[in-house]
């Protein structure tokens, strides 16, 4: 019969451990477990006696007079009433940390203490160094044999355990490892820093490694995925560090940012996927204070499309400002409940502004100027829009009644109803449009120049910018879908790009805008670097540890796992975005945020405007519709009027360098 020479203890009393201490059954309860932990910490106390007479050196013949024995046996019930009081018996023995030592120690020393009175007191000259020898063995003993069986019930569980590679080794790495050893889900396995003074250290176990030996650890260890534990990192460090993972065919997770660690909202073990919003854009300018607040606190304001991306980080973000009263209209009662009942948790049990869920549509006259007289509206943020570009295409009449008619409605009830500033969230797809959600935003632009040259006592302004991380319809949500089911990627043109924001900073800056407004201005948000769409699904395919290839290649690539498959574009798509039609851009008092002088129409231009296009609606006549927005100001060409090379303008630079093209 073979025996087990390893140094564990026999695989049947490990089962038989692991099914008494770790599985709540009838059997053994919890109450079962915790005299039996007691019985096992009494024999412990007792059984170390011996060892301390003998690192001690004291007279062996202390261990044969009864009134040790007795001194001893009377201080025990000091020792595990501490452990109790403790409760160190209440402990999960698979979630034991390190914060059971200072019980342990308190125990240990207390018995110390009885133990050597009690022996003074029976007439034993006991030297104190032996009553201190033993707690410590006590100490030793009570802690190491819990962490024994804590490694010992979690043993089959860690077996199954996925091996992750931490990166960064600092603080929040070291959280991280910690609470990772707590559950059975990751077995972290090695550490690796930038740093080269954390090289070759071990962390709570774990050894730290250069960066450079990562993938000889991904080999060794066999690791699928790596966890990126810097959650103060800029944006631009990100990039370069997650870049670096890329090619390494693992899954990138994260912990999430500072932030929110500091605020509560997130635990260090809310592990997500690094997804490509991480690292876009620059590091956000932090907004400034005076500027958020100047047309919110203590105001009544109004956010339409509430329930949208953008209206719903709006009302998040004006909710920081101490608005008096947030009026959140949407059509969409699911979209108005949502964010509505969001921000009432936000508030349970305490004072905040009063939150106004209203349903209706801006294309309602009656129903505007009701909403904005009863509430004393003073600002509003007009975010509500149809705003794909291919469902607006097959849909114009609808389209244009929303984005053109419903801004036109909205904006005349503020000028009647003696609100104070008014802003239009307008989007890049209005310069120089190809499609009829970019003529339609176009055309909401003109009636708010319109209107702010009317003369009354409303400012009206506009900002544009591109497409929003994360936002309904954006490519990186439908990205994320197809690569968990398999594949394809479907990308519309090798060479598409876009400009990308985060929602937070988008909605951030609108505010900002809005409070610089003088009247008319249209204001353009400095939306970074543009980016190719086909970098970006090769690299969300990476991070998901995956391998892509193109799917129309003539050789596919050996060993690819998710397919790029060429779609083309779609009708109304551009393969570049602009943000300005003409005149020189100033800049503000924002470094985020510039303002452009740009054509407008008088408003007895902009009247006949409408009047044509509201009969050509109401008689569902396409064809003349289509010839209106052609013969408008709006430089509005299809796309289906142009050759391909037409929408492939020339790569625009960054906002802040833009081209300006002036027109006559």
């Amino acid at each position: 019969m073979s025996q087990d020479t390893s140094g564990k203890p026999p695989r049947n009393m490990r089962i038989w451990l692991q099914r008494i201490l770790a599985t709540p059954d009838t059997k053994f309860s919890r109450a079962s477990r915790s005299r039996l932990l007691m019985l096992a910490d009494t024999l412990l106390v007792l059984s170390c006696l011996p060892l301390a007479v003998l690192i001690h050196t004291a007279a062996p013949d202390l261990l044969t007079r009864p009134p040790v024995w007795s001194a001893l046996a009377a201080s025990l019930p000091l020792t595990l009433l501490t452990f109790y009081r403790g409760r160190l018996y209440r402990a999960l023995l698979r979630s034991i940390t390190g914060k059971i030592i200072p019980v342990v120690v308190t125990g240990a020393l207390l018995g110390a203490a009885g133990f050597w009175l009690m022996a003074q007191a029976l007439g034993v000259a006991l030297p104190l160094g032996l009553a201190l020898v033993h707690a410590l063995l006590v100490v030793l003993g009570v802690g190491g044999m819990r962490f024994w069986l804590r490694s010992l019930i979690r043993q089959p569980g860690l077996r199954d355990a996925t091996p992750v590679i931490i990166y960064g080794a600092g603080h929040a790495g070291q959280q991280l490892v910690a609470a990772l050893n707590l559950g059975l889900d990751y077995r972290p396995v090695a550490f690796v820093d930038d740093d080269p003074r954390l090289h070759g250290a071990t962390v709570n176990g774990v050894s730290v490694h250069p960066v450079v030996e990562l993938r000889q650890l991904i080999r060794q260890f066999h690791v699928r995925e790596v966890l990126l534990a810097m959650p103060s990192l800029g944006r631009a460090r990100r990039k370069r560090v997650v870049s670096r993972l890329e090619t390494l065919s693992v899954e990138v997770k994260t912990i999430p940012a500072m932030g929110d660690l500091v605020s509560g909202q997130a635990r260090v073990t809310d592990l997500r996927p690094v997804m490509p919003e991480d690292m876009l854009g620059r590091d956000p300018v932090p907004p400034r204070a005076d500027l958020m607040a100047r047309h919110i606190a203590g105001k009544v304001v109004l956010v339409t499309g509430a329930g949208g991306t953008i209206g719903a980080e709006l009302c998040r973000q004006i909710l920081t400002q101490a608005p008096r009263r947030l009026v959140m209209l949407d059509v969409s009662e699911f979209a108005l409940y949502t964010i509505s009942t969001e921000l009432r948790d936000l508030f349970e049990g305490k004072t905040g502004p009063e939150l106004l869920p209203v349903l209706g549509s801006v294309q309602n006259p009656a129903r505007m100027r009701a909403i904005l007289m009863r509430y004393g509206v003073q600002t509003v943020y007009h975010a509500a829009a149809y705003k794909h570009v291919s469902i607006v295409e097959e849909n114009l009449i609808e389209g244009l009644r929303n984005n053109v008619f419903g801004t036109h409605v909205l904006a005349r009830a503020a000028t009647e109803c003696g609100v104070e500033n008014f802003m239009l969230v307008s989007t890049d797809k209005t310069v120089r449009p190809t499609s009829a959600m970019g003529a339609s935003k176009r055309l909401a632009e003109l009636i708010c120049q319109a209107e702010a040259q009317g003369g009354g006592g409303c400012t009206f302004s506009m900002v544009r910018f591109g497409n929003v991380l994360g936002s309904s319809g954006s490519v990186i949500p439908r990205f994320h879908d197809q690569i968990e089911r398999g594949g394809p990627v479907t990308v519309t043109h090798r060479d598409v790009t876009r400009y990308f924001m985060t929602i937070s900073e988008a909605a951030q800056l609108v505010i900002q805008a809005g409070a610089m407004a003088r009247g008319g201005d249209v204001f353009v948000l400095d939306m970074g670097q543009p980016v190719r769409i086909l970098d970006l699904a090769i690299s969300m395919i990476r991070l998901h540890g995956l391998v892509p290839y193109m799917a129309d290649a003539e050789e596919p690539e050996a060993g690819g796992d998710i397919p790029i498959q060429i779609t083309g574009l779609k009708p109304g798509e551009k393969l570049h975005e602009e943000l300005l039609i003409a005149g020189n851009p100033q800049g503000t008092e924002h470094p985020r945020i510039m303002t452009a002088s740009e054509m407008s129409l008088p408003p007895v231009a902009m009247e006949s405007l409408l009047s044509d296009l509201w009969r050509a609606c109401r008689a569902f006549d396409l064809a003349e519709v289509n010839r209106l927005l052609r013969a408008a100001p709006l430089d509005y060409r299809p796309s289906e009027d142009l050759p391909q090379e037409a929408t492939s303008q020339a790569l625009p630079p960054a906002a802040g360098h833009l081209r300006v093209v002036k027109t006559q």
